[in-house]
């Protein structure tokens, strides 16, 4: 899969993280995990989730579980945030790999690999299955235009409120492919 962009949280500094492997900084103990993103388009808007806590968009997807492929854990996390159903993945999109903080104690730094795929769903969303802290947060489906998702996260990212996720400056990239791409 062609890799879109390697990306290096702001609050990690005092390292080189500049190469795309988590083998590059072994002084670390880094947790890696992979996780897969939908791409899903429908009428000119696409299938976000808004989260209150962070008052972000992100894509619909989330971490590959041990011994489960990219198709079927994309399939499951789409499933489970939105409700969506006729799942179908169309083709990959792309490759993110990042550091970022790790919520983790036993480790310093994430090393995340996002692979992100086009999808397509039923018109209509059932019920979402979320998880506990997603509820907690405040996630929810939404329709969207690429357009209007990608200007909030831009003023979020330029206000920086305390409360501001990890995730947004990667969500906010693809969304700004997405634009100039044509497809929003």
């Amino acid at each position: 899969m062609q890799l879109i962009t390697h990306l290096v949280h702001e609050s990690l500094s005092g390292h080189d993280f500049s190469n795309p492997e988590p083998g590059a900084v072994p002084h670390l103990r880094i947790l890696e995990r992979d996780a897969a993103r939908a791409i899903v388009r429908q009428e000119g808007k696409l299938l976000l989730m808004f989260t209150e806590r962070y008052n972000d968009f992100s894509f619909p997807g989330g971490g590959i579980d041990p011994q489960e492929c990219q198709i079927t854990a994309l399939k499951r996390e789409l499933s489970e945030e939105t409700g969506a159903r006729r799942i179908q993945v169309l083709e990959p999109y792309g490759l993110v790999t990042e550091f970022m903080p790790t919520w983790k104690p036993e480790f310093d730094v994430m090393f995340q690999r996002s692979f992100w795929y086009h999808c397509a769903v039923a018109s209509e969303l059932g019920a979402a299955k979320l998880e506990d802290y997603e509820k907690r947060n405040g996630m929810r489906a939404m329709w969207v235009s690429p357009q209007e998702a990608l200007a909030h996260n831009r003023s979020i990212i330029q206000q920086r409120p305390a409360n501001m996720g990890v995730s947004i400056h990667r969500e906010t990239l693809v969304l700004e492919r997405i634009c100039r791409e044509g497809g929003g």
